[in-house]
């Protein structure tokens, strides 16, 4: 889940924000001392990187918004930020009549104040888990207007989003609508009303027309490991559907948390498929997909515990999976799912059997730059120019 560079802005701009302001007094400076930043590595070949980024104590990355010396790396190593829970329908939509729109008002004020790009995340996530309850049981009526109705809650809703956030040019328009035990579009009280594809096509013309400058992605979390076989296929038939029926999707979205999406073998950094990945990326980009790394991390749950051991490993993979994806001139950026450790979504989700801190993002809790830091720097010095 493209197209709004920004390059980081200067020490006077930084001084004259409040909130840089206030990380300088409390000492906070630049994590990765005088290394080139990911955002301008990533650059220098046509790419952007960033970070997922949460506003408060609701969403994964808790409370991370509210740390100065993460807002600071942010500063100093993204050129786009995405909000990671603030834009999903349970969070935005406490009911069927209001937009709780404070919570990721704060992190788009942010990146404007710093010249950060913003991307969208995510205007319809096709997952029945993932509705708020009021829309799960909401009643669109009965008859020829039932699905009017619902059409018009859904058009609404992604017109109203896409207006308030105008600085946002690539939308992460529907996510994970594909289910990976067999391949097939979830059922959700939108395509039980209105039917799947059309609920998926109507998504996308709103989009479009709501934000016409923006790019539109698909965004799944298919995996180049073992046991995403059948995921991946639903995908590919996904996307070739979108092209035959003429919705406007610009890109594929890959999630890329390496070692987490293997049913098999989760946080055990799985058993990669190199050549049917290639496959699958050449048959998405084929139909005239780009691509996204749109969520990115390493679960290092079943690896060593001796910390060293530990990074390396990681390092090593992320290196492999980033010089693959990389070699796609069709990839057009990398968004990674956290920057600190302490923050990641999987302390939660994965926990380690030995009770030991996760180590699945490019920095660790004191604010030190990680072997997995310097392996997403080095993909990017020896990734093609897009």
């Amino acid at each position: 889940m493209s197209r709004r560079h920004a390059s980081g802005p200067s020490r006077r701009r930084l001084l004259g924000s409040g909130l840089a302001a206030g990380a300088l007094a409390l000492g906070v400076t630049s994590a990765r001392g005088s290394a080139p930043s990911l955002a301008s590595l990533a650059k220098a070949k046509g790419l952007r990187f960033g970070s997922a980024v949460g506003a408060g104590p609701v969403g994964a990355i808790t409370g991370s918004f509210e740390d100065a010396r993460y807002r600071q790396l942010l500063i100093d190593e993204c050129g786009v930020l995405v909000p990671e829970n603030e834009l999903k329908w349970y969070v935005l939509r406490p009911d069927a009549k209001t937009f709780a729109f404070e919570r990721a008002d704060r992190i788009a004020a942010f990146a404007k104040a710093h010249d950060i790009a913003l991307r969208g995340h995510t205007l319809l996530w096709h997952h029945p888990k993932w509705f708020p309850d009021w829309l799960k049981t909401h009643d669109f009526g009965t008859g020829p207007a039932r699905a009017a109705n619902a059409q018009a809650m859904l058009v609404d809703h992604i017109t109203r989003v896409c207006a308030h956030y105008p600085q946002i040019d690539s939308w992460d328009v529907v996510n994970e609508t594909v289910d990976p035990k067999d391949g097939s579009i979830r059922r959700t009280v939108f395509s039980d009303v209105m039917g799947q594809e059309r609920t998926l096509d109507v998504a996308y013309h709103a989009a479009r027309a709501a934000a016409p400058k923006a790019r539109l992605v698909y965004n799944d979390y298919m995996g180049w490991e073992a046991g995403n076989e059948a995921h991946r296929t639903g995908v590919l038939k996904l996307l070739e559907g979108f092209r035959k029926r003429g919705a406007p999707v610009d890109a594929l979205g890959v999630q890329s948390h390496l070692g987490t999406e293997d049913p098999a073998a989760a946080g055990g950094l799985g058993r990669p498929q190199e050549r049917q990945w290639r496959a699958f990326l050449d048959e998405a980009t084929g139909m005239g997909y780009d691509l996204l790394i749109t969520e990115f991390d390493v679960n290092d749950k079943k690896l060593p515990s001796d910390l060293a051991a530990r990074d390396t490993a990681v390092a090593s993979l992320a290196k492999g999976y980033l010089d693959l994806m990389l070699d796609y001139r069709q990839t057009k950026e990398v968004l990674a799912w956290g920057m600190v450790d302490k923050y990641s979504w999987l302390q939660n989700f994965t926990p380690r059997p030995d009770g030991l801190l996760l180590r699945p993002t490019p920095y660790d809790d004191g604010y030190k730059p990680k072997p997995l830091r310097e392996a997403v720097a080095a993909a990017f010095k020896s990734a093609p120019n897009r």
